[in-house]
């Protein structure tokens, strides 16, 4: 048996490591007669097509008004979730690009869209139908209630009359990645928050995250076969020229219980295991957190800054003791007027393939991270200058530097608060980069390679085992935005969900409580 002290998200993690000796056996090849479709057809449904409100001039539309509201919410959906390109391959097949990046062009995320009841679109549960950009209206019934009480009375869903969730059809990364898939899923669903994040701000709506919701009702709720399909994050949609809608913020995150009394689960049957742990039930244990019950006993909803005690903390979480410290105190990425350009930005991103190994300049990494992390610096913009995530307090950024103009090699840890590169290590890690990330030339010919770390043991402690899902999708979402930032400077950029998760720590000199989530490599795209 596992060692009752240790939960069931800890040994998930410990599980799902690769190691230089099982690597080989860990990835044998792939039944291509079992490929997975990323794409959900309903047979039974009414279908309201988004592609005539893509156009720039809604005027040709006899009614203005109802012309102009879709045409928000066909960019809405289009900017998160869309497709974006169609490739060939030697098959003669087509293979389909969408807005937000997936791991191996999977795509197990599923858009759903929940309308309260408006005049524009009857109450129900619709279904993005990305392929041909259109909703299915799949279940013509009042559900918005339900979805309040699901959501323990989420004030968000109190005046909104739409909403965002999104699933994981499972086995559509689990057929290439395994029990490890788990992790890629919820990076995955972190882009499509990034993206839906920012779309939003192009479209004038305001998305409020809600990651506490009570699992089985909400999968009951959309007619999902919870062994295959799941829900994963509800976003209360506001519309910011409706003033009814301009909402606070909200609790982003609950806590779920932590399992330490586990069986021993044979490999390829731990990622369902563990996402049923992951689940918050209708009686749940709030033990955990410090969060206040309301007099129902579910846990009281109050303004997020109430609930980020550790981000009011003026210190980051390590000040190394005399290392070399560099302001990263800049000017604004510019997205144009009304953030054209950041719309265009979002259609035409690609993960970059392969880098040609030219520096990057101070600048333009410096640039990167104050897009990411530093929101509020874009405000006026039109961005939303305090976005949701659930706890970046638990989320540490490392930087290994092998080729940034200006800015001595090594690894840097990135305070965010203090807005400053803190090094920590002096060394040129091109090699052991390009081991770490499985021999993939990216790691060893990229300039930059951009770390997302989290104490686990801490913030399960925090948040129970559910955590593991808060801490990869907003390792993704903090991805996605270098992503934008990246392509918008001409830059390289490309997600890495795989490497050798011990020898990350141990060769960059990063904290052994650390836990590996994400890997982002930064650098010039070689031109083919």
């Amino acid at each position: 048996m596992p060692q009752k002290t240790v939960s069931i998200a800890e040994h998930y993690h410990e599980r799902t490591k690769y190691h230089p000796e099982t690597i080989a056996a860990k990835n044998q090849g792939l039944d291509w007669e079992r490929q997975p479709s990323p794409f959900k057809e309903y047979k039974i449904g009414t279908s309201y097509d988004l592609k005539p409100y893509l156009q720039e001039k809604p005027k040709a539309f006899a009614d203005l008004a109802t012309a102009i509201w879709w045409q928000r919410l066909s960019q809405l959906l289009l900017c998160s979730y869309g497709l974006t390109a169609r490739l060939p391959t030697m098959m003669g097949d087509e293979v389909y690009l969408r807005a937000a990046p997936s791991a191996g062009g999977l795509y197990p995320a599923e858009v759903y869209l929940i309308s309260r009841g408006t005049p524009l679109l009857p109450p129900g549960l619709y279904n993005y139908q990305a392929k041909t950009h259109s909703l299915i209206h799949f279940w013509e019934s009042h559900v918005w209630q339900a979805l309040q009480q699901h959501c323990f009375w989420h004030p968000a869903l109190d005046s909104t009359q739409l909403a965002i969730v999104t699933t994981a059809i499972f086995y559509r990364s689990a057929w290439r990645y395994h029990d490890r898939a788990y992790r890629r899923i919820f990076l995955d669903t972190g882009h499509l928050l990034g993206n839906i994040e920012l779309a939003g701000s192009l479209t004038n709506f305001r998305p409020h995250l809600i990651g506490g919701f009570i699992d089985e009702a909400v999968n009951q709720l959309f007619y999902l076969d919870p062994e295959q399909e799941g829900a994963i994050a509800v976003i209360a949609l506001a519309d910011l020229l409706d003033i009814k809608q301009n909402l606070p913020l909200g609790i982003t995150a609950l806590p779920s219980g932590t399992q330490t009394n586990y069986p021993q689960i044979p490999d390829d049957e731990l990622l369902g295991y563990f996402h049923k742990a992951t689940q918050i039930l209708e009686t749940p244990d709030f033990t955990l957190s410090a969060k206040p019950l309301d007099t129902t006993g579910s846990p009281a909803v109050t303004d997020a800054t109430d609930e980020a005690g550790d981000e009011k903390s003026l210190e980051d979480k390590y000040n190394f003791p005399f290392c070399l410290k560099i302001s990263t105190v800049t000017e604004q990425i510019l997205w144009g007027e009304n953030l054209e350009q950041l719309g265009s930005t979002i259609c035409k991103r690609r993960s970059t393939r392969a880098y040609n190994g030219v520096d990057l300049t101070l600048d333009e990494l410096i640039a990167l991270l104050d897009f990411t992390y530093q929101p509020q610096h874009y405000s006026e913009q039109g961005l939303d200058r305090e976005p949701d995530y659930f706890d970046l307090s638990l989320i540490e950024t490392f930087i290994a530097v092998s080729g940034v103009t200006g800015l001595e090699e090594g690894c840097y840890y990135y305070a965010p608060k203090a807005q400053e590169l803190r090094q920590i290590r002096f060394k040129n890690f091109r090699r052991e980069l390009h081991y770490l990330c499985l021999g993939q030339e990216l790691g060893r010919d990229a300039a930059a390679v951009l770390f997302h770390t989290a104490d686990l043991k801490t913030a399960v402690g925090k948040y129970g085992d559910r955590v593991y899902r808060y801490l990869h999708m907003d390792a993704g979402h903090l991805g996605q935005r270098l992503n934008l930032a990246a392509i918008h400077l001409n830059l390289g950029v490309s997600g890495i969900g795989g490497f050798f998760d011990n020898q990350v720590n141990e060769v960059l000199g990063i904290p052994t409580d650390e836990a590996v989530l994400y890997i982002t490599t930064l650098g010039r795209p070689r031109l083919r």
